[in-house]
């Protein structure tokens, strides 16, 4: 297993500065900060022929991160005298992206992908399957339809406002839910926030409203940062089924977070409002998702409100179940919780990220010697 806060020094590093020689290494730090004064970079202080930037931790933005890419491409000229490098690489975590196409186009950067939030969540939640604090699956009997937590609920995650009105509007509130009334990254209050959606929805502050807010998970108050571990095991052990919140959820691209694996973690099953094709996208990597059990109809429809609009259909659906349809429908799901449990966690995981790590490595340095 790859320590994700060494990836950049022990793994990215080791292999271009003897494979891929004149190379300069670019990351950001600390992780999740996209600021130009947060470039790093490993290399000789000799004129390079060729910089990899890793912009592997968070989505790319065309806009919101155009100082950053500006920064690189400008440093980059300057440490070789006024000319780019013969060749300059980015290197994501997401795919079939058209922010990343568009980047590309703009600074001539050949783009390459691995899983980074893959490597990330192997790190971050190793060991919890050997908690006794995480209740076995097949012994619980959940009580509660959903588990939805929602942190970060502006600008480009403002998709959480939307699927938690859709879920509340439908009279869903026998789950577990946080929404803040401040974003805690942002600062901006909820009201305003909703704003923007009042021509569509233009019910959306008065069903907000009509809830007491700020909405916490049990045990806690204003809304903590839980990414790098796993909590909330007793919500979750009752609850049906955790709903997803990505991080991304609107455009054309591929990517997901450490999020999808927290349910997987935690033997749940799961409903994911993210991008079109994500559910797609994650059976890739060797998990199973619940089509035999409701419609996952929604991982295809390419428009974006909608997409979020059926992910809150599917909850419906489950929150109008009878107590026992509910239970024989957990016992049900076992051999999918199972599944996707071990192969996170006995090794069929990481073997293929580390296929795909390693091919993309082999990849680069046969690109870059031609």
């Amino acid at each position: 297993m790859i320590r994700i806060d060494e990836i950049y020094d022990q793994i990215f590093w080791p292999y271009i500065n003897k494979n891929i020689p004149n190379t300069r290494l670019f990351y950001c730090y600390p992780f999740g900060h996209t600021a130009p004064e947060n470039l790093n970079n490993i290399g000789s202080d000799e004129t390079q022929s060729s910089f990899i930037y890793c912009h592997d931790q968070e989505p790319v933005y065309p806009d919101t991160h155009r100082p950053l890419f500006d920064s690189l491409h400008l440093r980059n000229r300057d440490l070789n005298n006024g000319y780019g490098p013969d060749h300059a690489v980015v290197i994501t975590s997401e795919k079939h992206s058209d922010s990343l196409t568009q980047v590309c186009s703009k600074y001539n950067w050949q783009p390459y992908y691995y899983f980074f939030h893959g490597w990330a969540a192997l790190d971050w939640y190793r060991g919890y399957d050997r908690n006794y604090a995480i209740v076995p699956a097949v012994e619980r009997r959940p009580q509660k339809i959903y588990f939805a937590p929602n942190r970060i609920i502006s600008g480009h995650r403002s998709h959480r406002l939307l699927l938690m009105y859709h879920l509340l509007r439908k009279g869903c509130d026998r789950g577990y839910y946080s929404l803040p009334i401040v974003c805690p990254d942002s600062g901006d209050r909820l009201e305003n926030l909703v704003a923007p959606f009042a021509n569509q929805y233009p019910d959306m502050q008065s069903t907000f409203d009509g809830i007491k807010l700020p909405a916490n998970l049990p045990g806690e108050i204003d809304h903590p940062m839980h990414s790098c571990w796993l909590s909330q095991f007793d919500a979750c052990a009752d609850s049906l089924v955790y709903v997803v919140t990505e991080t991304v959820a609107h455009g054309q691209r591929l990517h997901l977070t450490e999020k999808i694996f927290r349910p997987i973690c935690m033997q749940m099953p799961f409903i994911i409002a993210s991008t079109r094709g994500s559910l797609a996208y994650l059976r890739s990597y060797g998990f199973q998702t619940f089509s035999d059990f409701w419609s996952e109809d929604y991982d295809n429809e390419p428009d974006d409100c909608i997409r979020i609009q059926k992910v809150a259909d599917v909850v419906a659906n489950l929150h109008a179940l009878s107590d026992r349809s509910r239970q024989d429908l957990w016992h049900a799901m076992q051999p999918v919780i199972e599944h996707n449990h071990l192969h996170f966690y006995r090794g069929g995981f990481e073997n293929i990220l580390w296929g795909e790590l390693s091919h993309m490595l082999t990849t680069l340095k046969s690109d870059l010697a031609n």
